[in-house]
Parts: C-alpha cells; sequence; structure tokens
C-alpha cells in the first residue's frame, strides 16, 4: 500500500470540530432547518429510482468514471482470510468498483451483485469480463434487483433454511452450508430445489444513501435476511457535513438530510446515530461504526475539501433471535423518527 493511500483513508481532522464550524455558519443554517414537503414531489417510486439510475450510468460510462475500491481490503480485512468457496452478496454493485477488487484479491470468492440499474449491471458485467481477474466471469453472478421495494429472491436464501438460521443456533451453519449442494450458479438451483444456503457477507458501499429515508428500515432488513448466522455486512456511505452535502441547495432538500439531484437521483447524510438504529433495528450487532474524515486537496482549484463518511462494520447472531424481536421476513417495517437536533 502506498503513502498515498494510506493518508488517504486515515482520519485528517475531527468530526466534532467540523460540526461546529459549519453549523456556527449562516450561509448552511437552511440545512438544518425543519423540512416541510412542498407537495409529492418528495415521493419517489422504485420505477423512477431505476429511471434515474440508468440515465446516470448511461452518462457515466467512460473509464474515467470507474474507479476501483482499493481500500475496501485494509477497511474490513475479513474480506482477506475468507474461507475458500465464500459467498458475498454486493448490493447496488453499480460499475463493479466493488466486485472488480474483490474478485482480484481473492481467487475463489463467489460475488452475486445486484443493481435496480439495468445499465450499471451492463457496465459492470463488462468491466469485470474485461477484466484478466482469474475465473471473474464464472465467478460474478449479477442480477437485477431493488432492495428497497422487493423481499430478496428465495434462491438466496429460503424459508426453511432462514428459519433454521433462527432456531437451531449450534447446528445452525452447519446446516445452511448442507443446503448449498450446488452454489456455484443461480440456474442449477432447480436442481437443488432450495436455495444458495445465505450469504457469508453481504456490501452496502455507497448504496443505501440512494434509497429514500423511509425505505430505508426495510432494506437493512432485507440484507439481514439473507446473511448466514455470524455473517458480516460492511457499510460505507456519506456521512453528515460531507462536502457534497453543503453542496446541495436548500430547493434540492426532500428530507431531513436528505437531497435530489437535477438527474433524479438521492442522496443521504448519515449520522452514527441513524447508522446505528438502523442496523440495530433490523438485528445486528454493532462490531464497528465510526466516522471517517479525510481531507484532500483539488490542485487545479488549489482548494481543500473536508470528506465525511460512515464506516460499519455489522454482524447477524449466531444465537436465537427471541420472540420480541423483529421477524425480518414478515417485513415489519421500523419507522425513523427524525429530528432537527436530533442527536449527532
Amino acid at each position: 500500500m502506498s503513502s498515498q493511500e494510506t493518508e488517504y483513508h486515515s482520519n485528517d481532522f475531527e468530526w466534532d470540530e467540523l460540526r461546529e464550524r459549519i453549523e456556527n455558519d449562516p450561509k448552511l443554517n437552511y440545512h438544518f432547518l425543519p423540512f416541510t414537503p412542498q407537495s409529492s414531489s418528495s415521493s419517489s417510486s422504485s420505477l423512477d429510482n431505476s429511471q434515474s439510475w440508468n440515465q446516470f450510468h448511461a452518462r457515466h460510462s467512460t473509464g474515467k468514471f470507474f474507479k476501483e475500491r482499493r481500500y475496501l481490503f485494509k477497511e474490513f480485512p475479513e474480506l482477506a482470510s475468507c474461507e475458500k468457496n465464500s459467498k458475498l452478496l454486493e448490493v447496488g454493485c453499480g460499475n463493479g468498483s466493488t466486485a472488480l477488487p474483490i474478485l482480484r484479491c481473492k481467487e475463489n470468492i463467489l460475488v452475486f451483485a445486484c443493481d435496480c440499474s439495468t445499465e450499471a449491471l451492463d457496465r459492470a458485467t463488462e468491466v469485470i469480463h474485461a477484466s484478466t481477474v482469474v475465473s471473474a466471469r464464472s465467478r460474478f453472478r449479477p442480477f437485477c434487483w431493488d432492495f428497497s421495494t422487493c423481499r430478496f429472491p428465495k434462491w438466496l436464501m429460503c424459508d426453511s433454511c432462514y428459519e433454521t438460521s433462527l432456531h437451531k443456533p449450534n447446528a445452525s451453519l452447519s446446516e445452511i452450508d448442507n443446503c448449498e449442494r450446488d452454489s456455484t450458479g443461480i440456474t442449477s438451483l432447480k436442481k437443488s430445489e432450495c436455495c444458495i444456503g445465505g450469504m457469508d457477507f453481504v456490501t452496502l458501499i455507497f448504496t443505501l444513501s440512494a434509497v429514500p429515508l423511509h425505505r430505508m428500515s426495510a432494506a437493512v432488513a432485507e440484507c439481514f435476511s439473507v446473511l448466514k448466522p455470524g455473517g458480516l455486512l460492511f457499510f460505507r456511505d456519506y456521512g453528515l457535513y460531507d462536502m457534497t452535502m453543503l453542496r446541495f441547495e436548500a430547493d434540492q432538500k426532500v428530507g431531513f438530510r436528505e437531497y435530489k439531484r437535477s438527474d433524479g437521483t438521492r442522496s443521504y447524510f448519515f449520522s452514527l446515530d441513524i447508522a446505528r438504529d438502523l442496523f440495530i433495528g433490523a438485528g445486528f450487532i454493532e462490531v464497528e461504526l465510526e466516522y471517517c474524515c479525510v481531507k484532500s486537496v483539488n490542485r487545479r482549484k488549489q482548494k481543500t475539501m473536508h470528506r465525511v463518511w460512515v464506516h460499519g462494520k455489522f454482524q447477524k447472531p449466531i444465537y436465537h433471535i427471541s420472540s420480541n424481536q423483529f421477524p425480518v421476513r414478515q417485513r415489519i417495517r421500523f419507522s425513523l423518527t427524525v429530528h432537527p437536533k436530533e442527536r449527532a
């Protein structure tokens, strides 16, 4: 790893100091005012999301837009030490910038990747197929899916295996593994008439922020439902007071800390508390959760940029989930009450 990469992914400044400076800037006051809906403009259908992201990826189909996320193995070292034939679900795979480095660094991992945009899936498939990564074509399994509006397909984890994972804690891992009679391909599931036994890992890398806030809890619950007991979810997304949040104008707000770009795509900016509430509410155990504060310099404009991302790692419990916790498969939707003076 180069010194430049090390510096880029370190904590270059204190988030609390950035927060104080921004909240005391009167020019930015509109970001912290209560949001009042102005009609139905804040609503967003699954079709609208898909069309917006299709147009986005069609516009940004050149190689300049593609940048591999090489920091993944540094931030999530469990990927480097995972077992042979581990299965990973990348939710919101975009153009393949996450899938490609994972496939390159782990020659026996299987990557299932979904996105609501068919354009994104086409770009990702082109990138993976054009690479020289060993057996990348056979280990990359893309499919079109909007996890914020639909339950994940049962071939990822069927109801029987899901129930086994909840009610047989001592045998859950082995019994689910026994269901993986042929996990090397989606079409082969017709022979097994079951599923691929769930995921060892799920990645949510700059994906959840694009989901409307009122759908986020259900979306996170879906990720929980396809993980094996003990499986890990890796989370990285826009953090509160990131420079991109401050660039939005007042008329682009569609919710509190929620914005819509001119192309129809959305972006939400997470505090640690909101991220924690989402994942803990779905049944996850918090392993890591922190702000990643990075200072970078635009040399052409001689401008310093303060980037804020939320880094999180969450685990699905191995033990039995009691009846007073949330039964994910019943699609209970948790509510997030967000107030202007909410704890940050």
